[in-house]
């Protein structure tokens, strides 16, 4: 996939964003493609995995109701701020906001100059896996299903009546 090459229409079709769109995201410098930019009549954008990913990154922002402005400026912090490869990143938006988790630590606010906005992130699945390991580790008690709400004995021996 990431030798691959997408021309324009392609690439519309492949995130679900129109021709227009995705002419005016690449004139105004939000995306560009890197296999190839137009150069005159007669050659065509070609746009790279890691550009597809980045538009469906937008074009989810967007449906969500983050505003183009903000995706721009969350767009642009991510670029500059943040290193490595964009798959390892989780970019939520409330419409308002736009953050990014870049760990199971850190939650940083794209549009405030990366201000951190949580502590702590709790990853329910690595916590689930945590406990199943521990809980194998202590081999739990057995219970059998027909002492699954079987009514107890009450010492002494009688029950209550």
């Amino acid at each position: 996939m990431d030798g691959a090459g997408y021309r324009g229409p392609q690439t519309c079709k492949i995130v679900g964003i129109t021709y227009r769109q995705l002419d005016y995201w690449t004139r105004t410098g939000l995306v560009s493609p890197s296999i190839q930019e137009a150069k005159g009549s007669g050659t065509q954008r070609v746009y790279s995995f890691n550009d597809l990913l980045q538009l469906k990154v937008i074009k989810g922002l967007t449906d969500a109701g983050a505003s183009l402005q903000r995706v721009r400026q969350a767009v642009d912090y991510v670029r500059e701020h943040l290193e490595g490869d964009w798959a390892e990143l989780t970019i939520v938006t409330d419409g308002a906001g736009v953050y990014a988790c870049t760990s199971d630590a850190e939650v940083v606010d794209l549009l405030r100059s990366g201000q951190g906005v949580l502590g702590a992130v709790v990853a329910v699945d690595k916590i689930r896996d945590q406990l199943a390991g521990t809980l194998r580790e202590l081999r739990p008690l057995q219970i059998e299903p027909h002492e699954v709400g079987a009514p107890r004995a009450h010492p002494g021996g009688a029950g209550r009546g």
